[in-house]
């Protein structure tokens, strides 16, 4: 072990080492409630913990990393990662022992154990949020990844997850957030109702997205895009919800959507026009064209 910018330690050749082996366990849900850890692994998703971890430290938060393996040929071929890592635990290690460690087969050269970050939901809410991506019972890991992807990248406040939603630090999720879970509050495993009354008490919108919704998505852009160009055209025009407004888009589960309780919660159920042939756009696809349009409209 070194710390970065120091003599460097022997290199850890052991596959089966008990050290190994703990890491490897935070693969498993089981392993990571019970240590509050998680593994993000690749160069991409490591140096956004990394730099999440400075961050937090310039503000006096809780650390966000833990420790760090990485092959020697790794650092050598990214050596920020070893800048960024400075003051940190940094352990040399073999590609075997990375393999051992990661959830793929070829886990880039580097992992970094991370601590779980749970913030809670009234936290969240008090910072007076304007755009925020909700996934209900989104189980499946990759759609997870890519709805939190779109929330970060088109500025989203926070991302929730209700019960029965896929674990957001499991590995597969991890790697499909690209370092995005280290870019926005995330919060894990709300009760839908409770949810619902928050939103409501912070004068939140919420939007659900639905392929049979009343409300199509270019409407309410035009109806945007007027209020902008034309305030006075649009005066007491109440038809429909406001993009522009504090707004909690809902995405549904991949095979049956949103529930009939998630959809009464919403405000208003909006469509996203299909002009093709598609039957229906996926989850990810969709959520990402809803916190655009929102997003457009609230930076415009």
């Amino acid at each position: 072990m070194f710390d970065a910018g120091r003599s460097p330690a022997p290199l850890m050749s052991n596959p089966r080492a008990d050290r190994v082996k703990e890491a490897a366990k935070l693969a498993g849900r089981s392993a990571r409630l019970k240590t509050g850890r998680f593994l993000a692994e690749g160069p991409q998703a490591v140096r956004e913990a990394l730099l999440s971890h400075r961050r937090a430290a310039d503000a006096g938060r809780p650390a966000v990393v833990h420790e760090v393996y990485a092959t020697p040929a790794c650092l050598e071929r990214v050596p920020e990662l070893a800048d960024l890592s400075r003051g940190l635990t940094l352990r040399l290690a073999t590609d075997d022992v990375l393999a051992a460690m990661a959830d793929t087969v070829s886990p880039q050269g580097i992992i970094a154990v991370c601590r779980i970050q749970s913030p809670a939901l009234e936290d969240v809410l008090a910072r007076r949020p304007r755009l925020l991506a909700v996934m209900c019972e989104v189980r499946d890991p990759g759609n997870a990844g890519t709805i939190l992807r779109a929330a970060d990248s088109a500025g989203a406040d926070a991302v929730i997850l209700t019960a029965s939603s896929v674990d957001i630090h499991n590995p597969k999720a991890v790697r499909s957030t690209a370092g995005s879970l280290f870019h926005l509050p995330v919060v894990s495993g709300v009760d839908f109702a409770e949810l619902a009354s928050a939103l409501h008490d912070a004068g939140i919108t919420i939007l659900a997205a639905d392929g049979y919704g009343d409300q199509d998505l270019d409407e309410l852009q035009d109806a945007s895009a007027l209020r902008r160009l034309a305030p006075a055209a649009d005066a007491g025009n109440s038809a429909g919800p406001r993009l522009e407004d504090p707004t909690a888009w809902l995405f549904g589960n991949e095979a049956q959507g949103l529930s009939q309780t998630e959809l009464d919660a919403a405000d208003r159920r909006v469509a996203v026009p299909v002009y093709g042939q598609a039957e229906s756009l996926n989850v990810g696809t969709a959520a990402t064209v809803c916190l655009y349009a929102s997003a457009r409209a609230q930076n415009r």
